[in-house]
């Protein structure tokens, strides 16, 4: 049987990984699975039941209890709010254990799959075929975000944005439970001065290399 492609897409926030990942998964004709959305929803589901973000036992709790499915259709899972509450239940290990097996599953589907977070590479999917780091200055990314909240008519200042951005790069970096590292064997693309367009076909590129390595 020929190895299924797999596709890891690691990065912090704002970097591009996510439109990266997703035009992979069209290209490839594979299902795609931003597991940031699964953070965020833990998060927003502790929040929805009064419970405090720093409480590993109910973020373990409702992380347990996630589906996976419909959680792209949910608005609220694009703010602010939802991405600085996904990046402190992240570091729960109860959190991240309870998420382990629903992450892992989707990457196994026969034929493959494309997944984008912050530990694809290094936890969930080690033997992924292809693996790329994408990343981008702070001030980048920054901007990126800040850009679009805006024009969602959520308004917040650049500085306050780079300040988020710059902590939660801290939080994903330092926590002890897989924190987001660049695998040994990721490739790393730098979107800074790249266009969607031109970090599509560098990713592409990088994907097609992998496959020709591997055979697949």
């Amino acid at each position: 049987m020929s190895q299924s492609l797999v596709i890891a897409v690691d990065g912090p926030a704002a970097s591009g990984k996510g439109t990266i990942a997703s035009r992979l998964a069209d290209h490839y004709g594979l299902p795609y699975l931003d597991t940031g959305l699964l953070y965020r929803a833990v998060g927003m589901g502790v929040l929805d039941a009064g419970g405090d973000l720093a409480d590993e036992a109910v973020a373990g709790e409702v992380a347990r209890t996630l589906k996976a499915e419909g959680l792209s259709e949910d608005a609220r899972l694009t703010t602010g709010e939802a991405g600085e509450a996904a990046s402190r239940v992240a570091g729960h290990k109860a959190v991240r254990e309870a998420l382990l097996k629903l992450q892992q599953d989707f990457a196994a589907q026969d034929g493959g799959a494309v997944l984008d977070g912050r530990d694809i590479g290094t936890v969930i999917a080690p033997d992924a075929v292809a693996k790329l780091f994408v990343t981008a200055s702070a001030e980048v990314r920054a901007e990126r975000r800040w850009k679009q909240l805006n024009a969602r008519g959520i308004l917040i200042s650049f500085e306050e944005m780079l300040a988020d951005i710059r902590k939660r790069d801290a939080r994903d970096a330092g926590r002890d439970s897989a924190p987001m590292i660049q695998a040994d064997d990721a490739i790393l693309l730098d979107t800074t001065e790249m266009g969607i367009e031109a970090a599509f076909d560098a990713a592409r590129r990088i994907v097609e290399t992998a496959r020709a390595k591997h055979g697949v």
